[in-house]
């Protein structure tokens, strides 16, 4: 009976698996997004995660999943990337943000990103949005 039982088991999906397969998936589209996009190279997304740039292939290769936190990060610069997207080349992007900057008060987007920051980055990018009309 046992052996029966093991066996149905076997052959259910594992959600666990199917979760973290389709979270390293997510992850992989947004790096990918974060480099044509937003001209940031594996480097800068480690550099902006706080982890090593092998991380960074391991989360792109699947066998690794970033922290809770972490996606947030990804997540949020994801969307600041999208935002500068409508003013600027991917190169100008990856440059706007390691930039010391004016709107900022000086400070560099990437480190507000990276500080949970980004709605100040985002505040930024909306007055980019108010001088393109004067």
């Amino acid at each position: 009976m046992r052996a029966q039982g093991s066996a149905r088991a076997s052959n259910r999906p594992n959600i666990d698996e199917d979760a973290r397969e389709a979270m390293s998936t997510a992850v992989s589209k947004t790096i990918d997004d974060l480099k044509d996009r937003g001209g940031l190279k594996g480097v800068d997304v480690a550099n902006i995660t706080k982890v090593s740039k092998a991380t960074v292939t391991r989360w792109l290769a699947g066998t690794h999943s970033p922290q809770p936190k972490t996606q947030l990060v990804l997540s949020d610069l994801r969307y600041v990337v999208d935002k500068l997207s409508e003013f600027y080349t991917p190169d100008e992007i990856r440059t706007w943000l390691n930039a010391r900057n004016d709107l900022l008060d000086g400070r560099r987007a990437i480190d507000l990103i990276q500080n949970g920051e980004a709605e100040t980055v985002l505040e930024a990018i909306e007055r980019l949005g108010d001088m393109s009309y004067l």
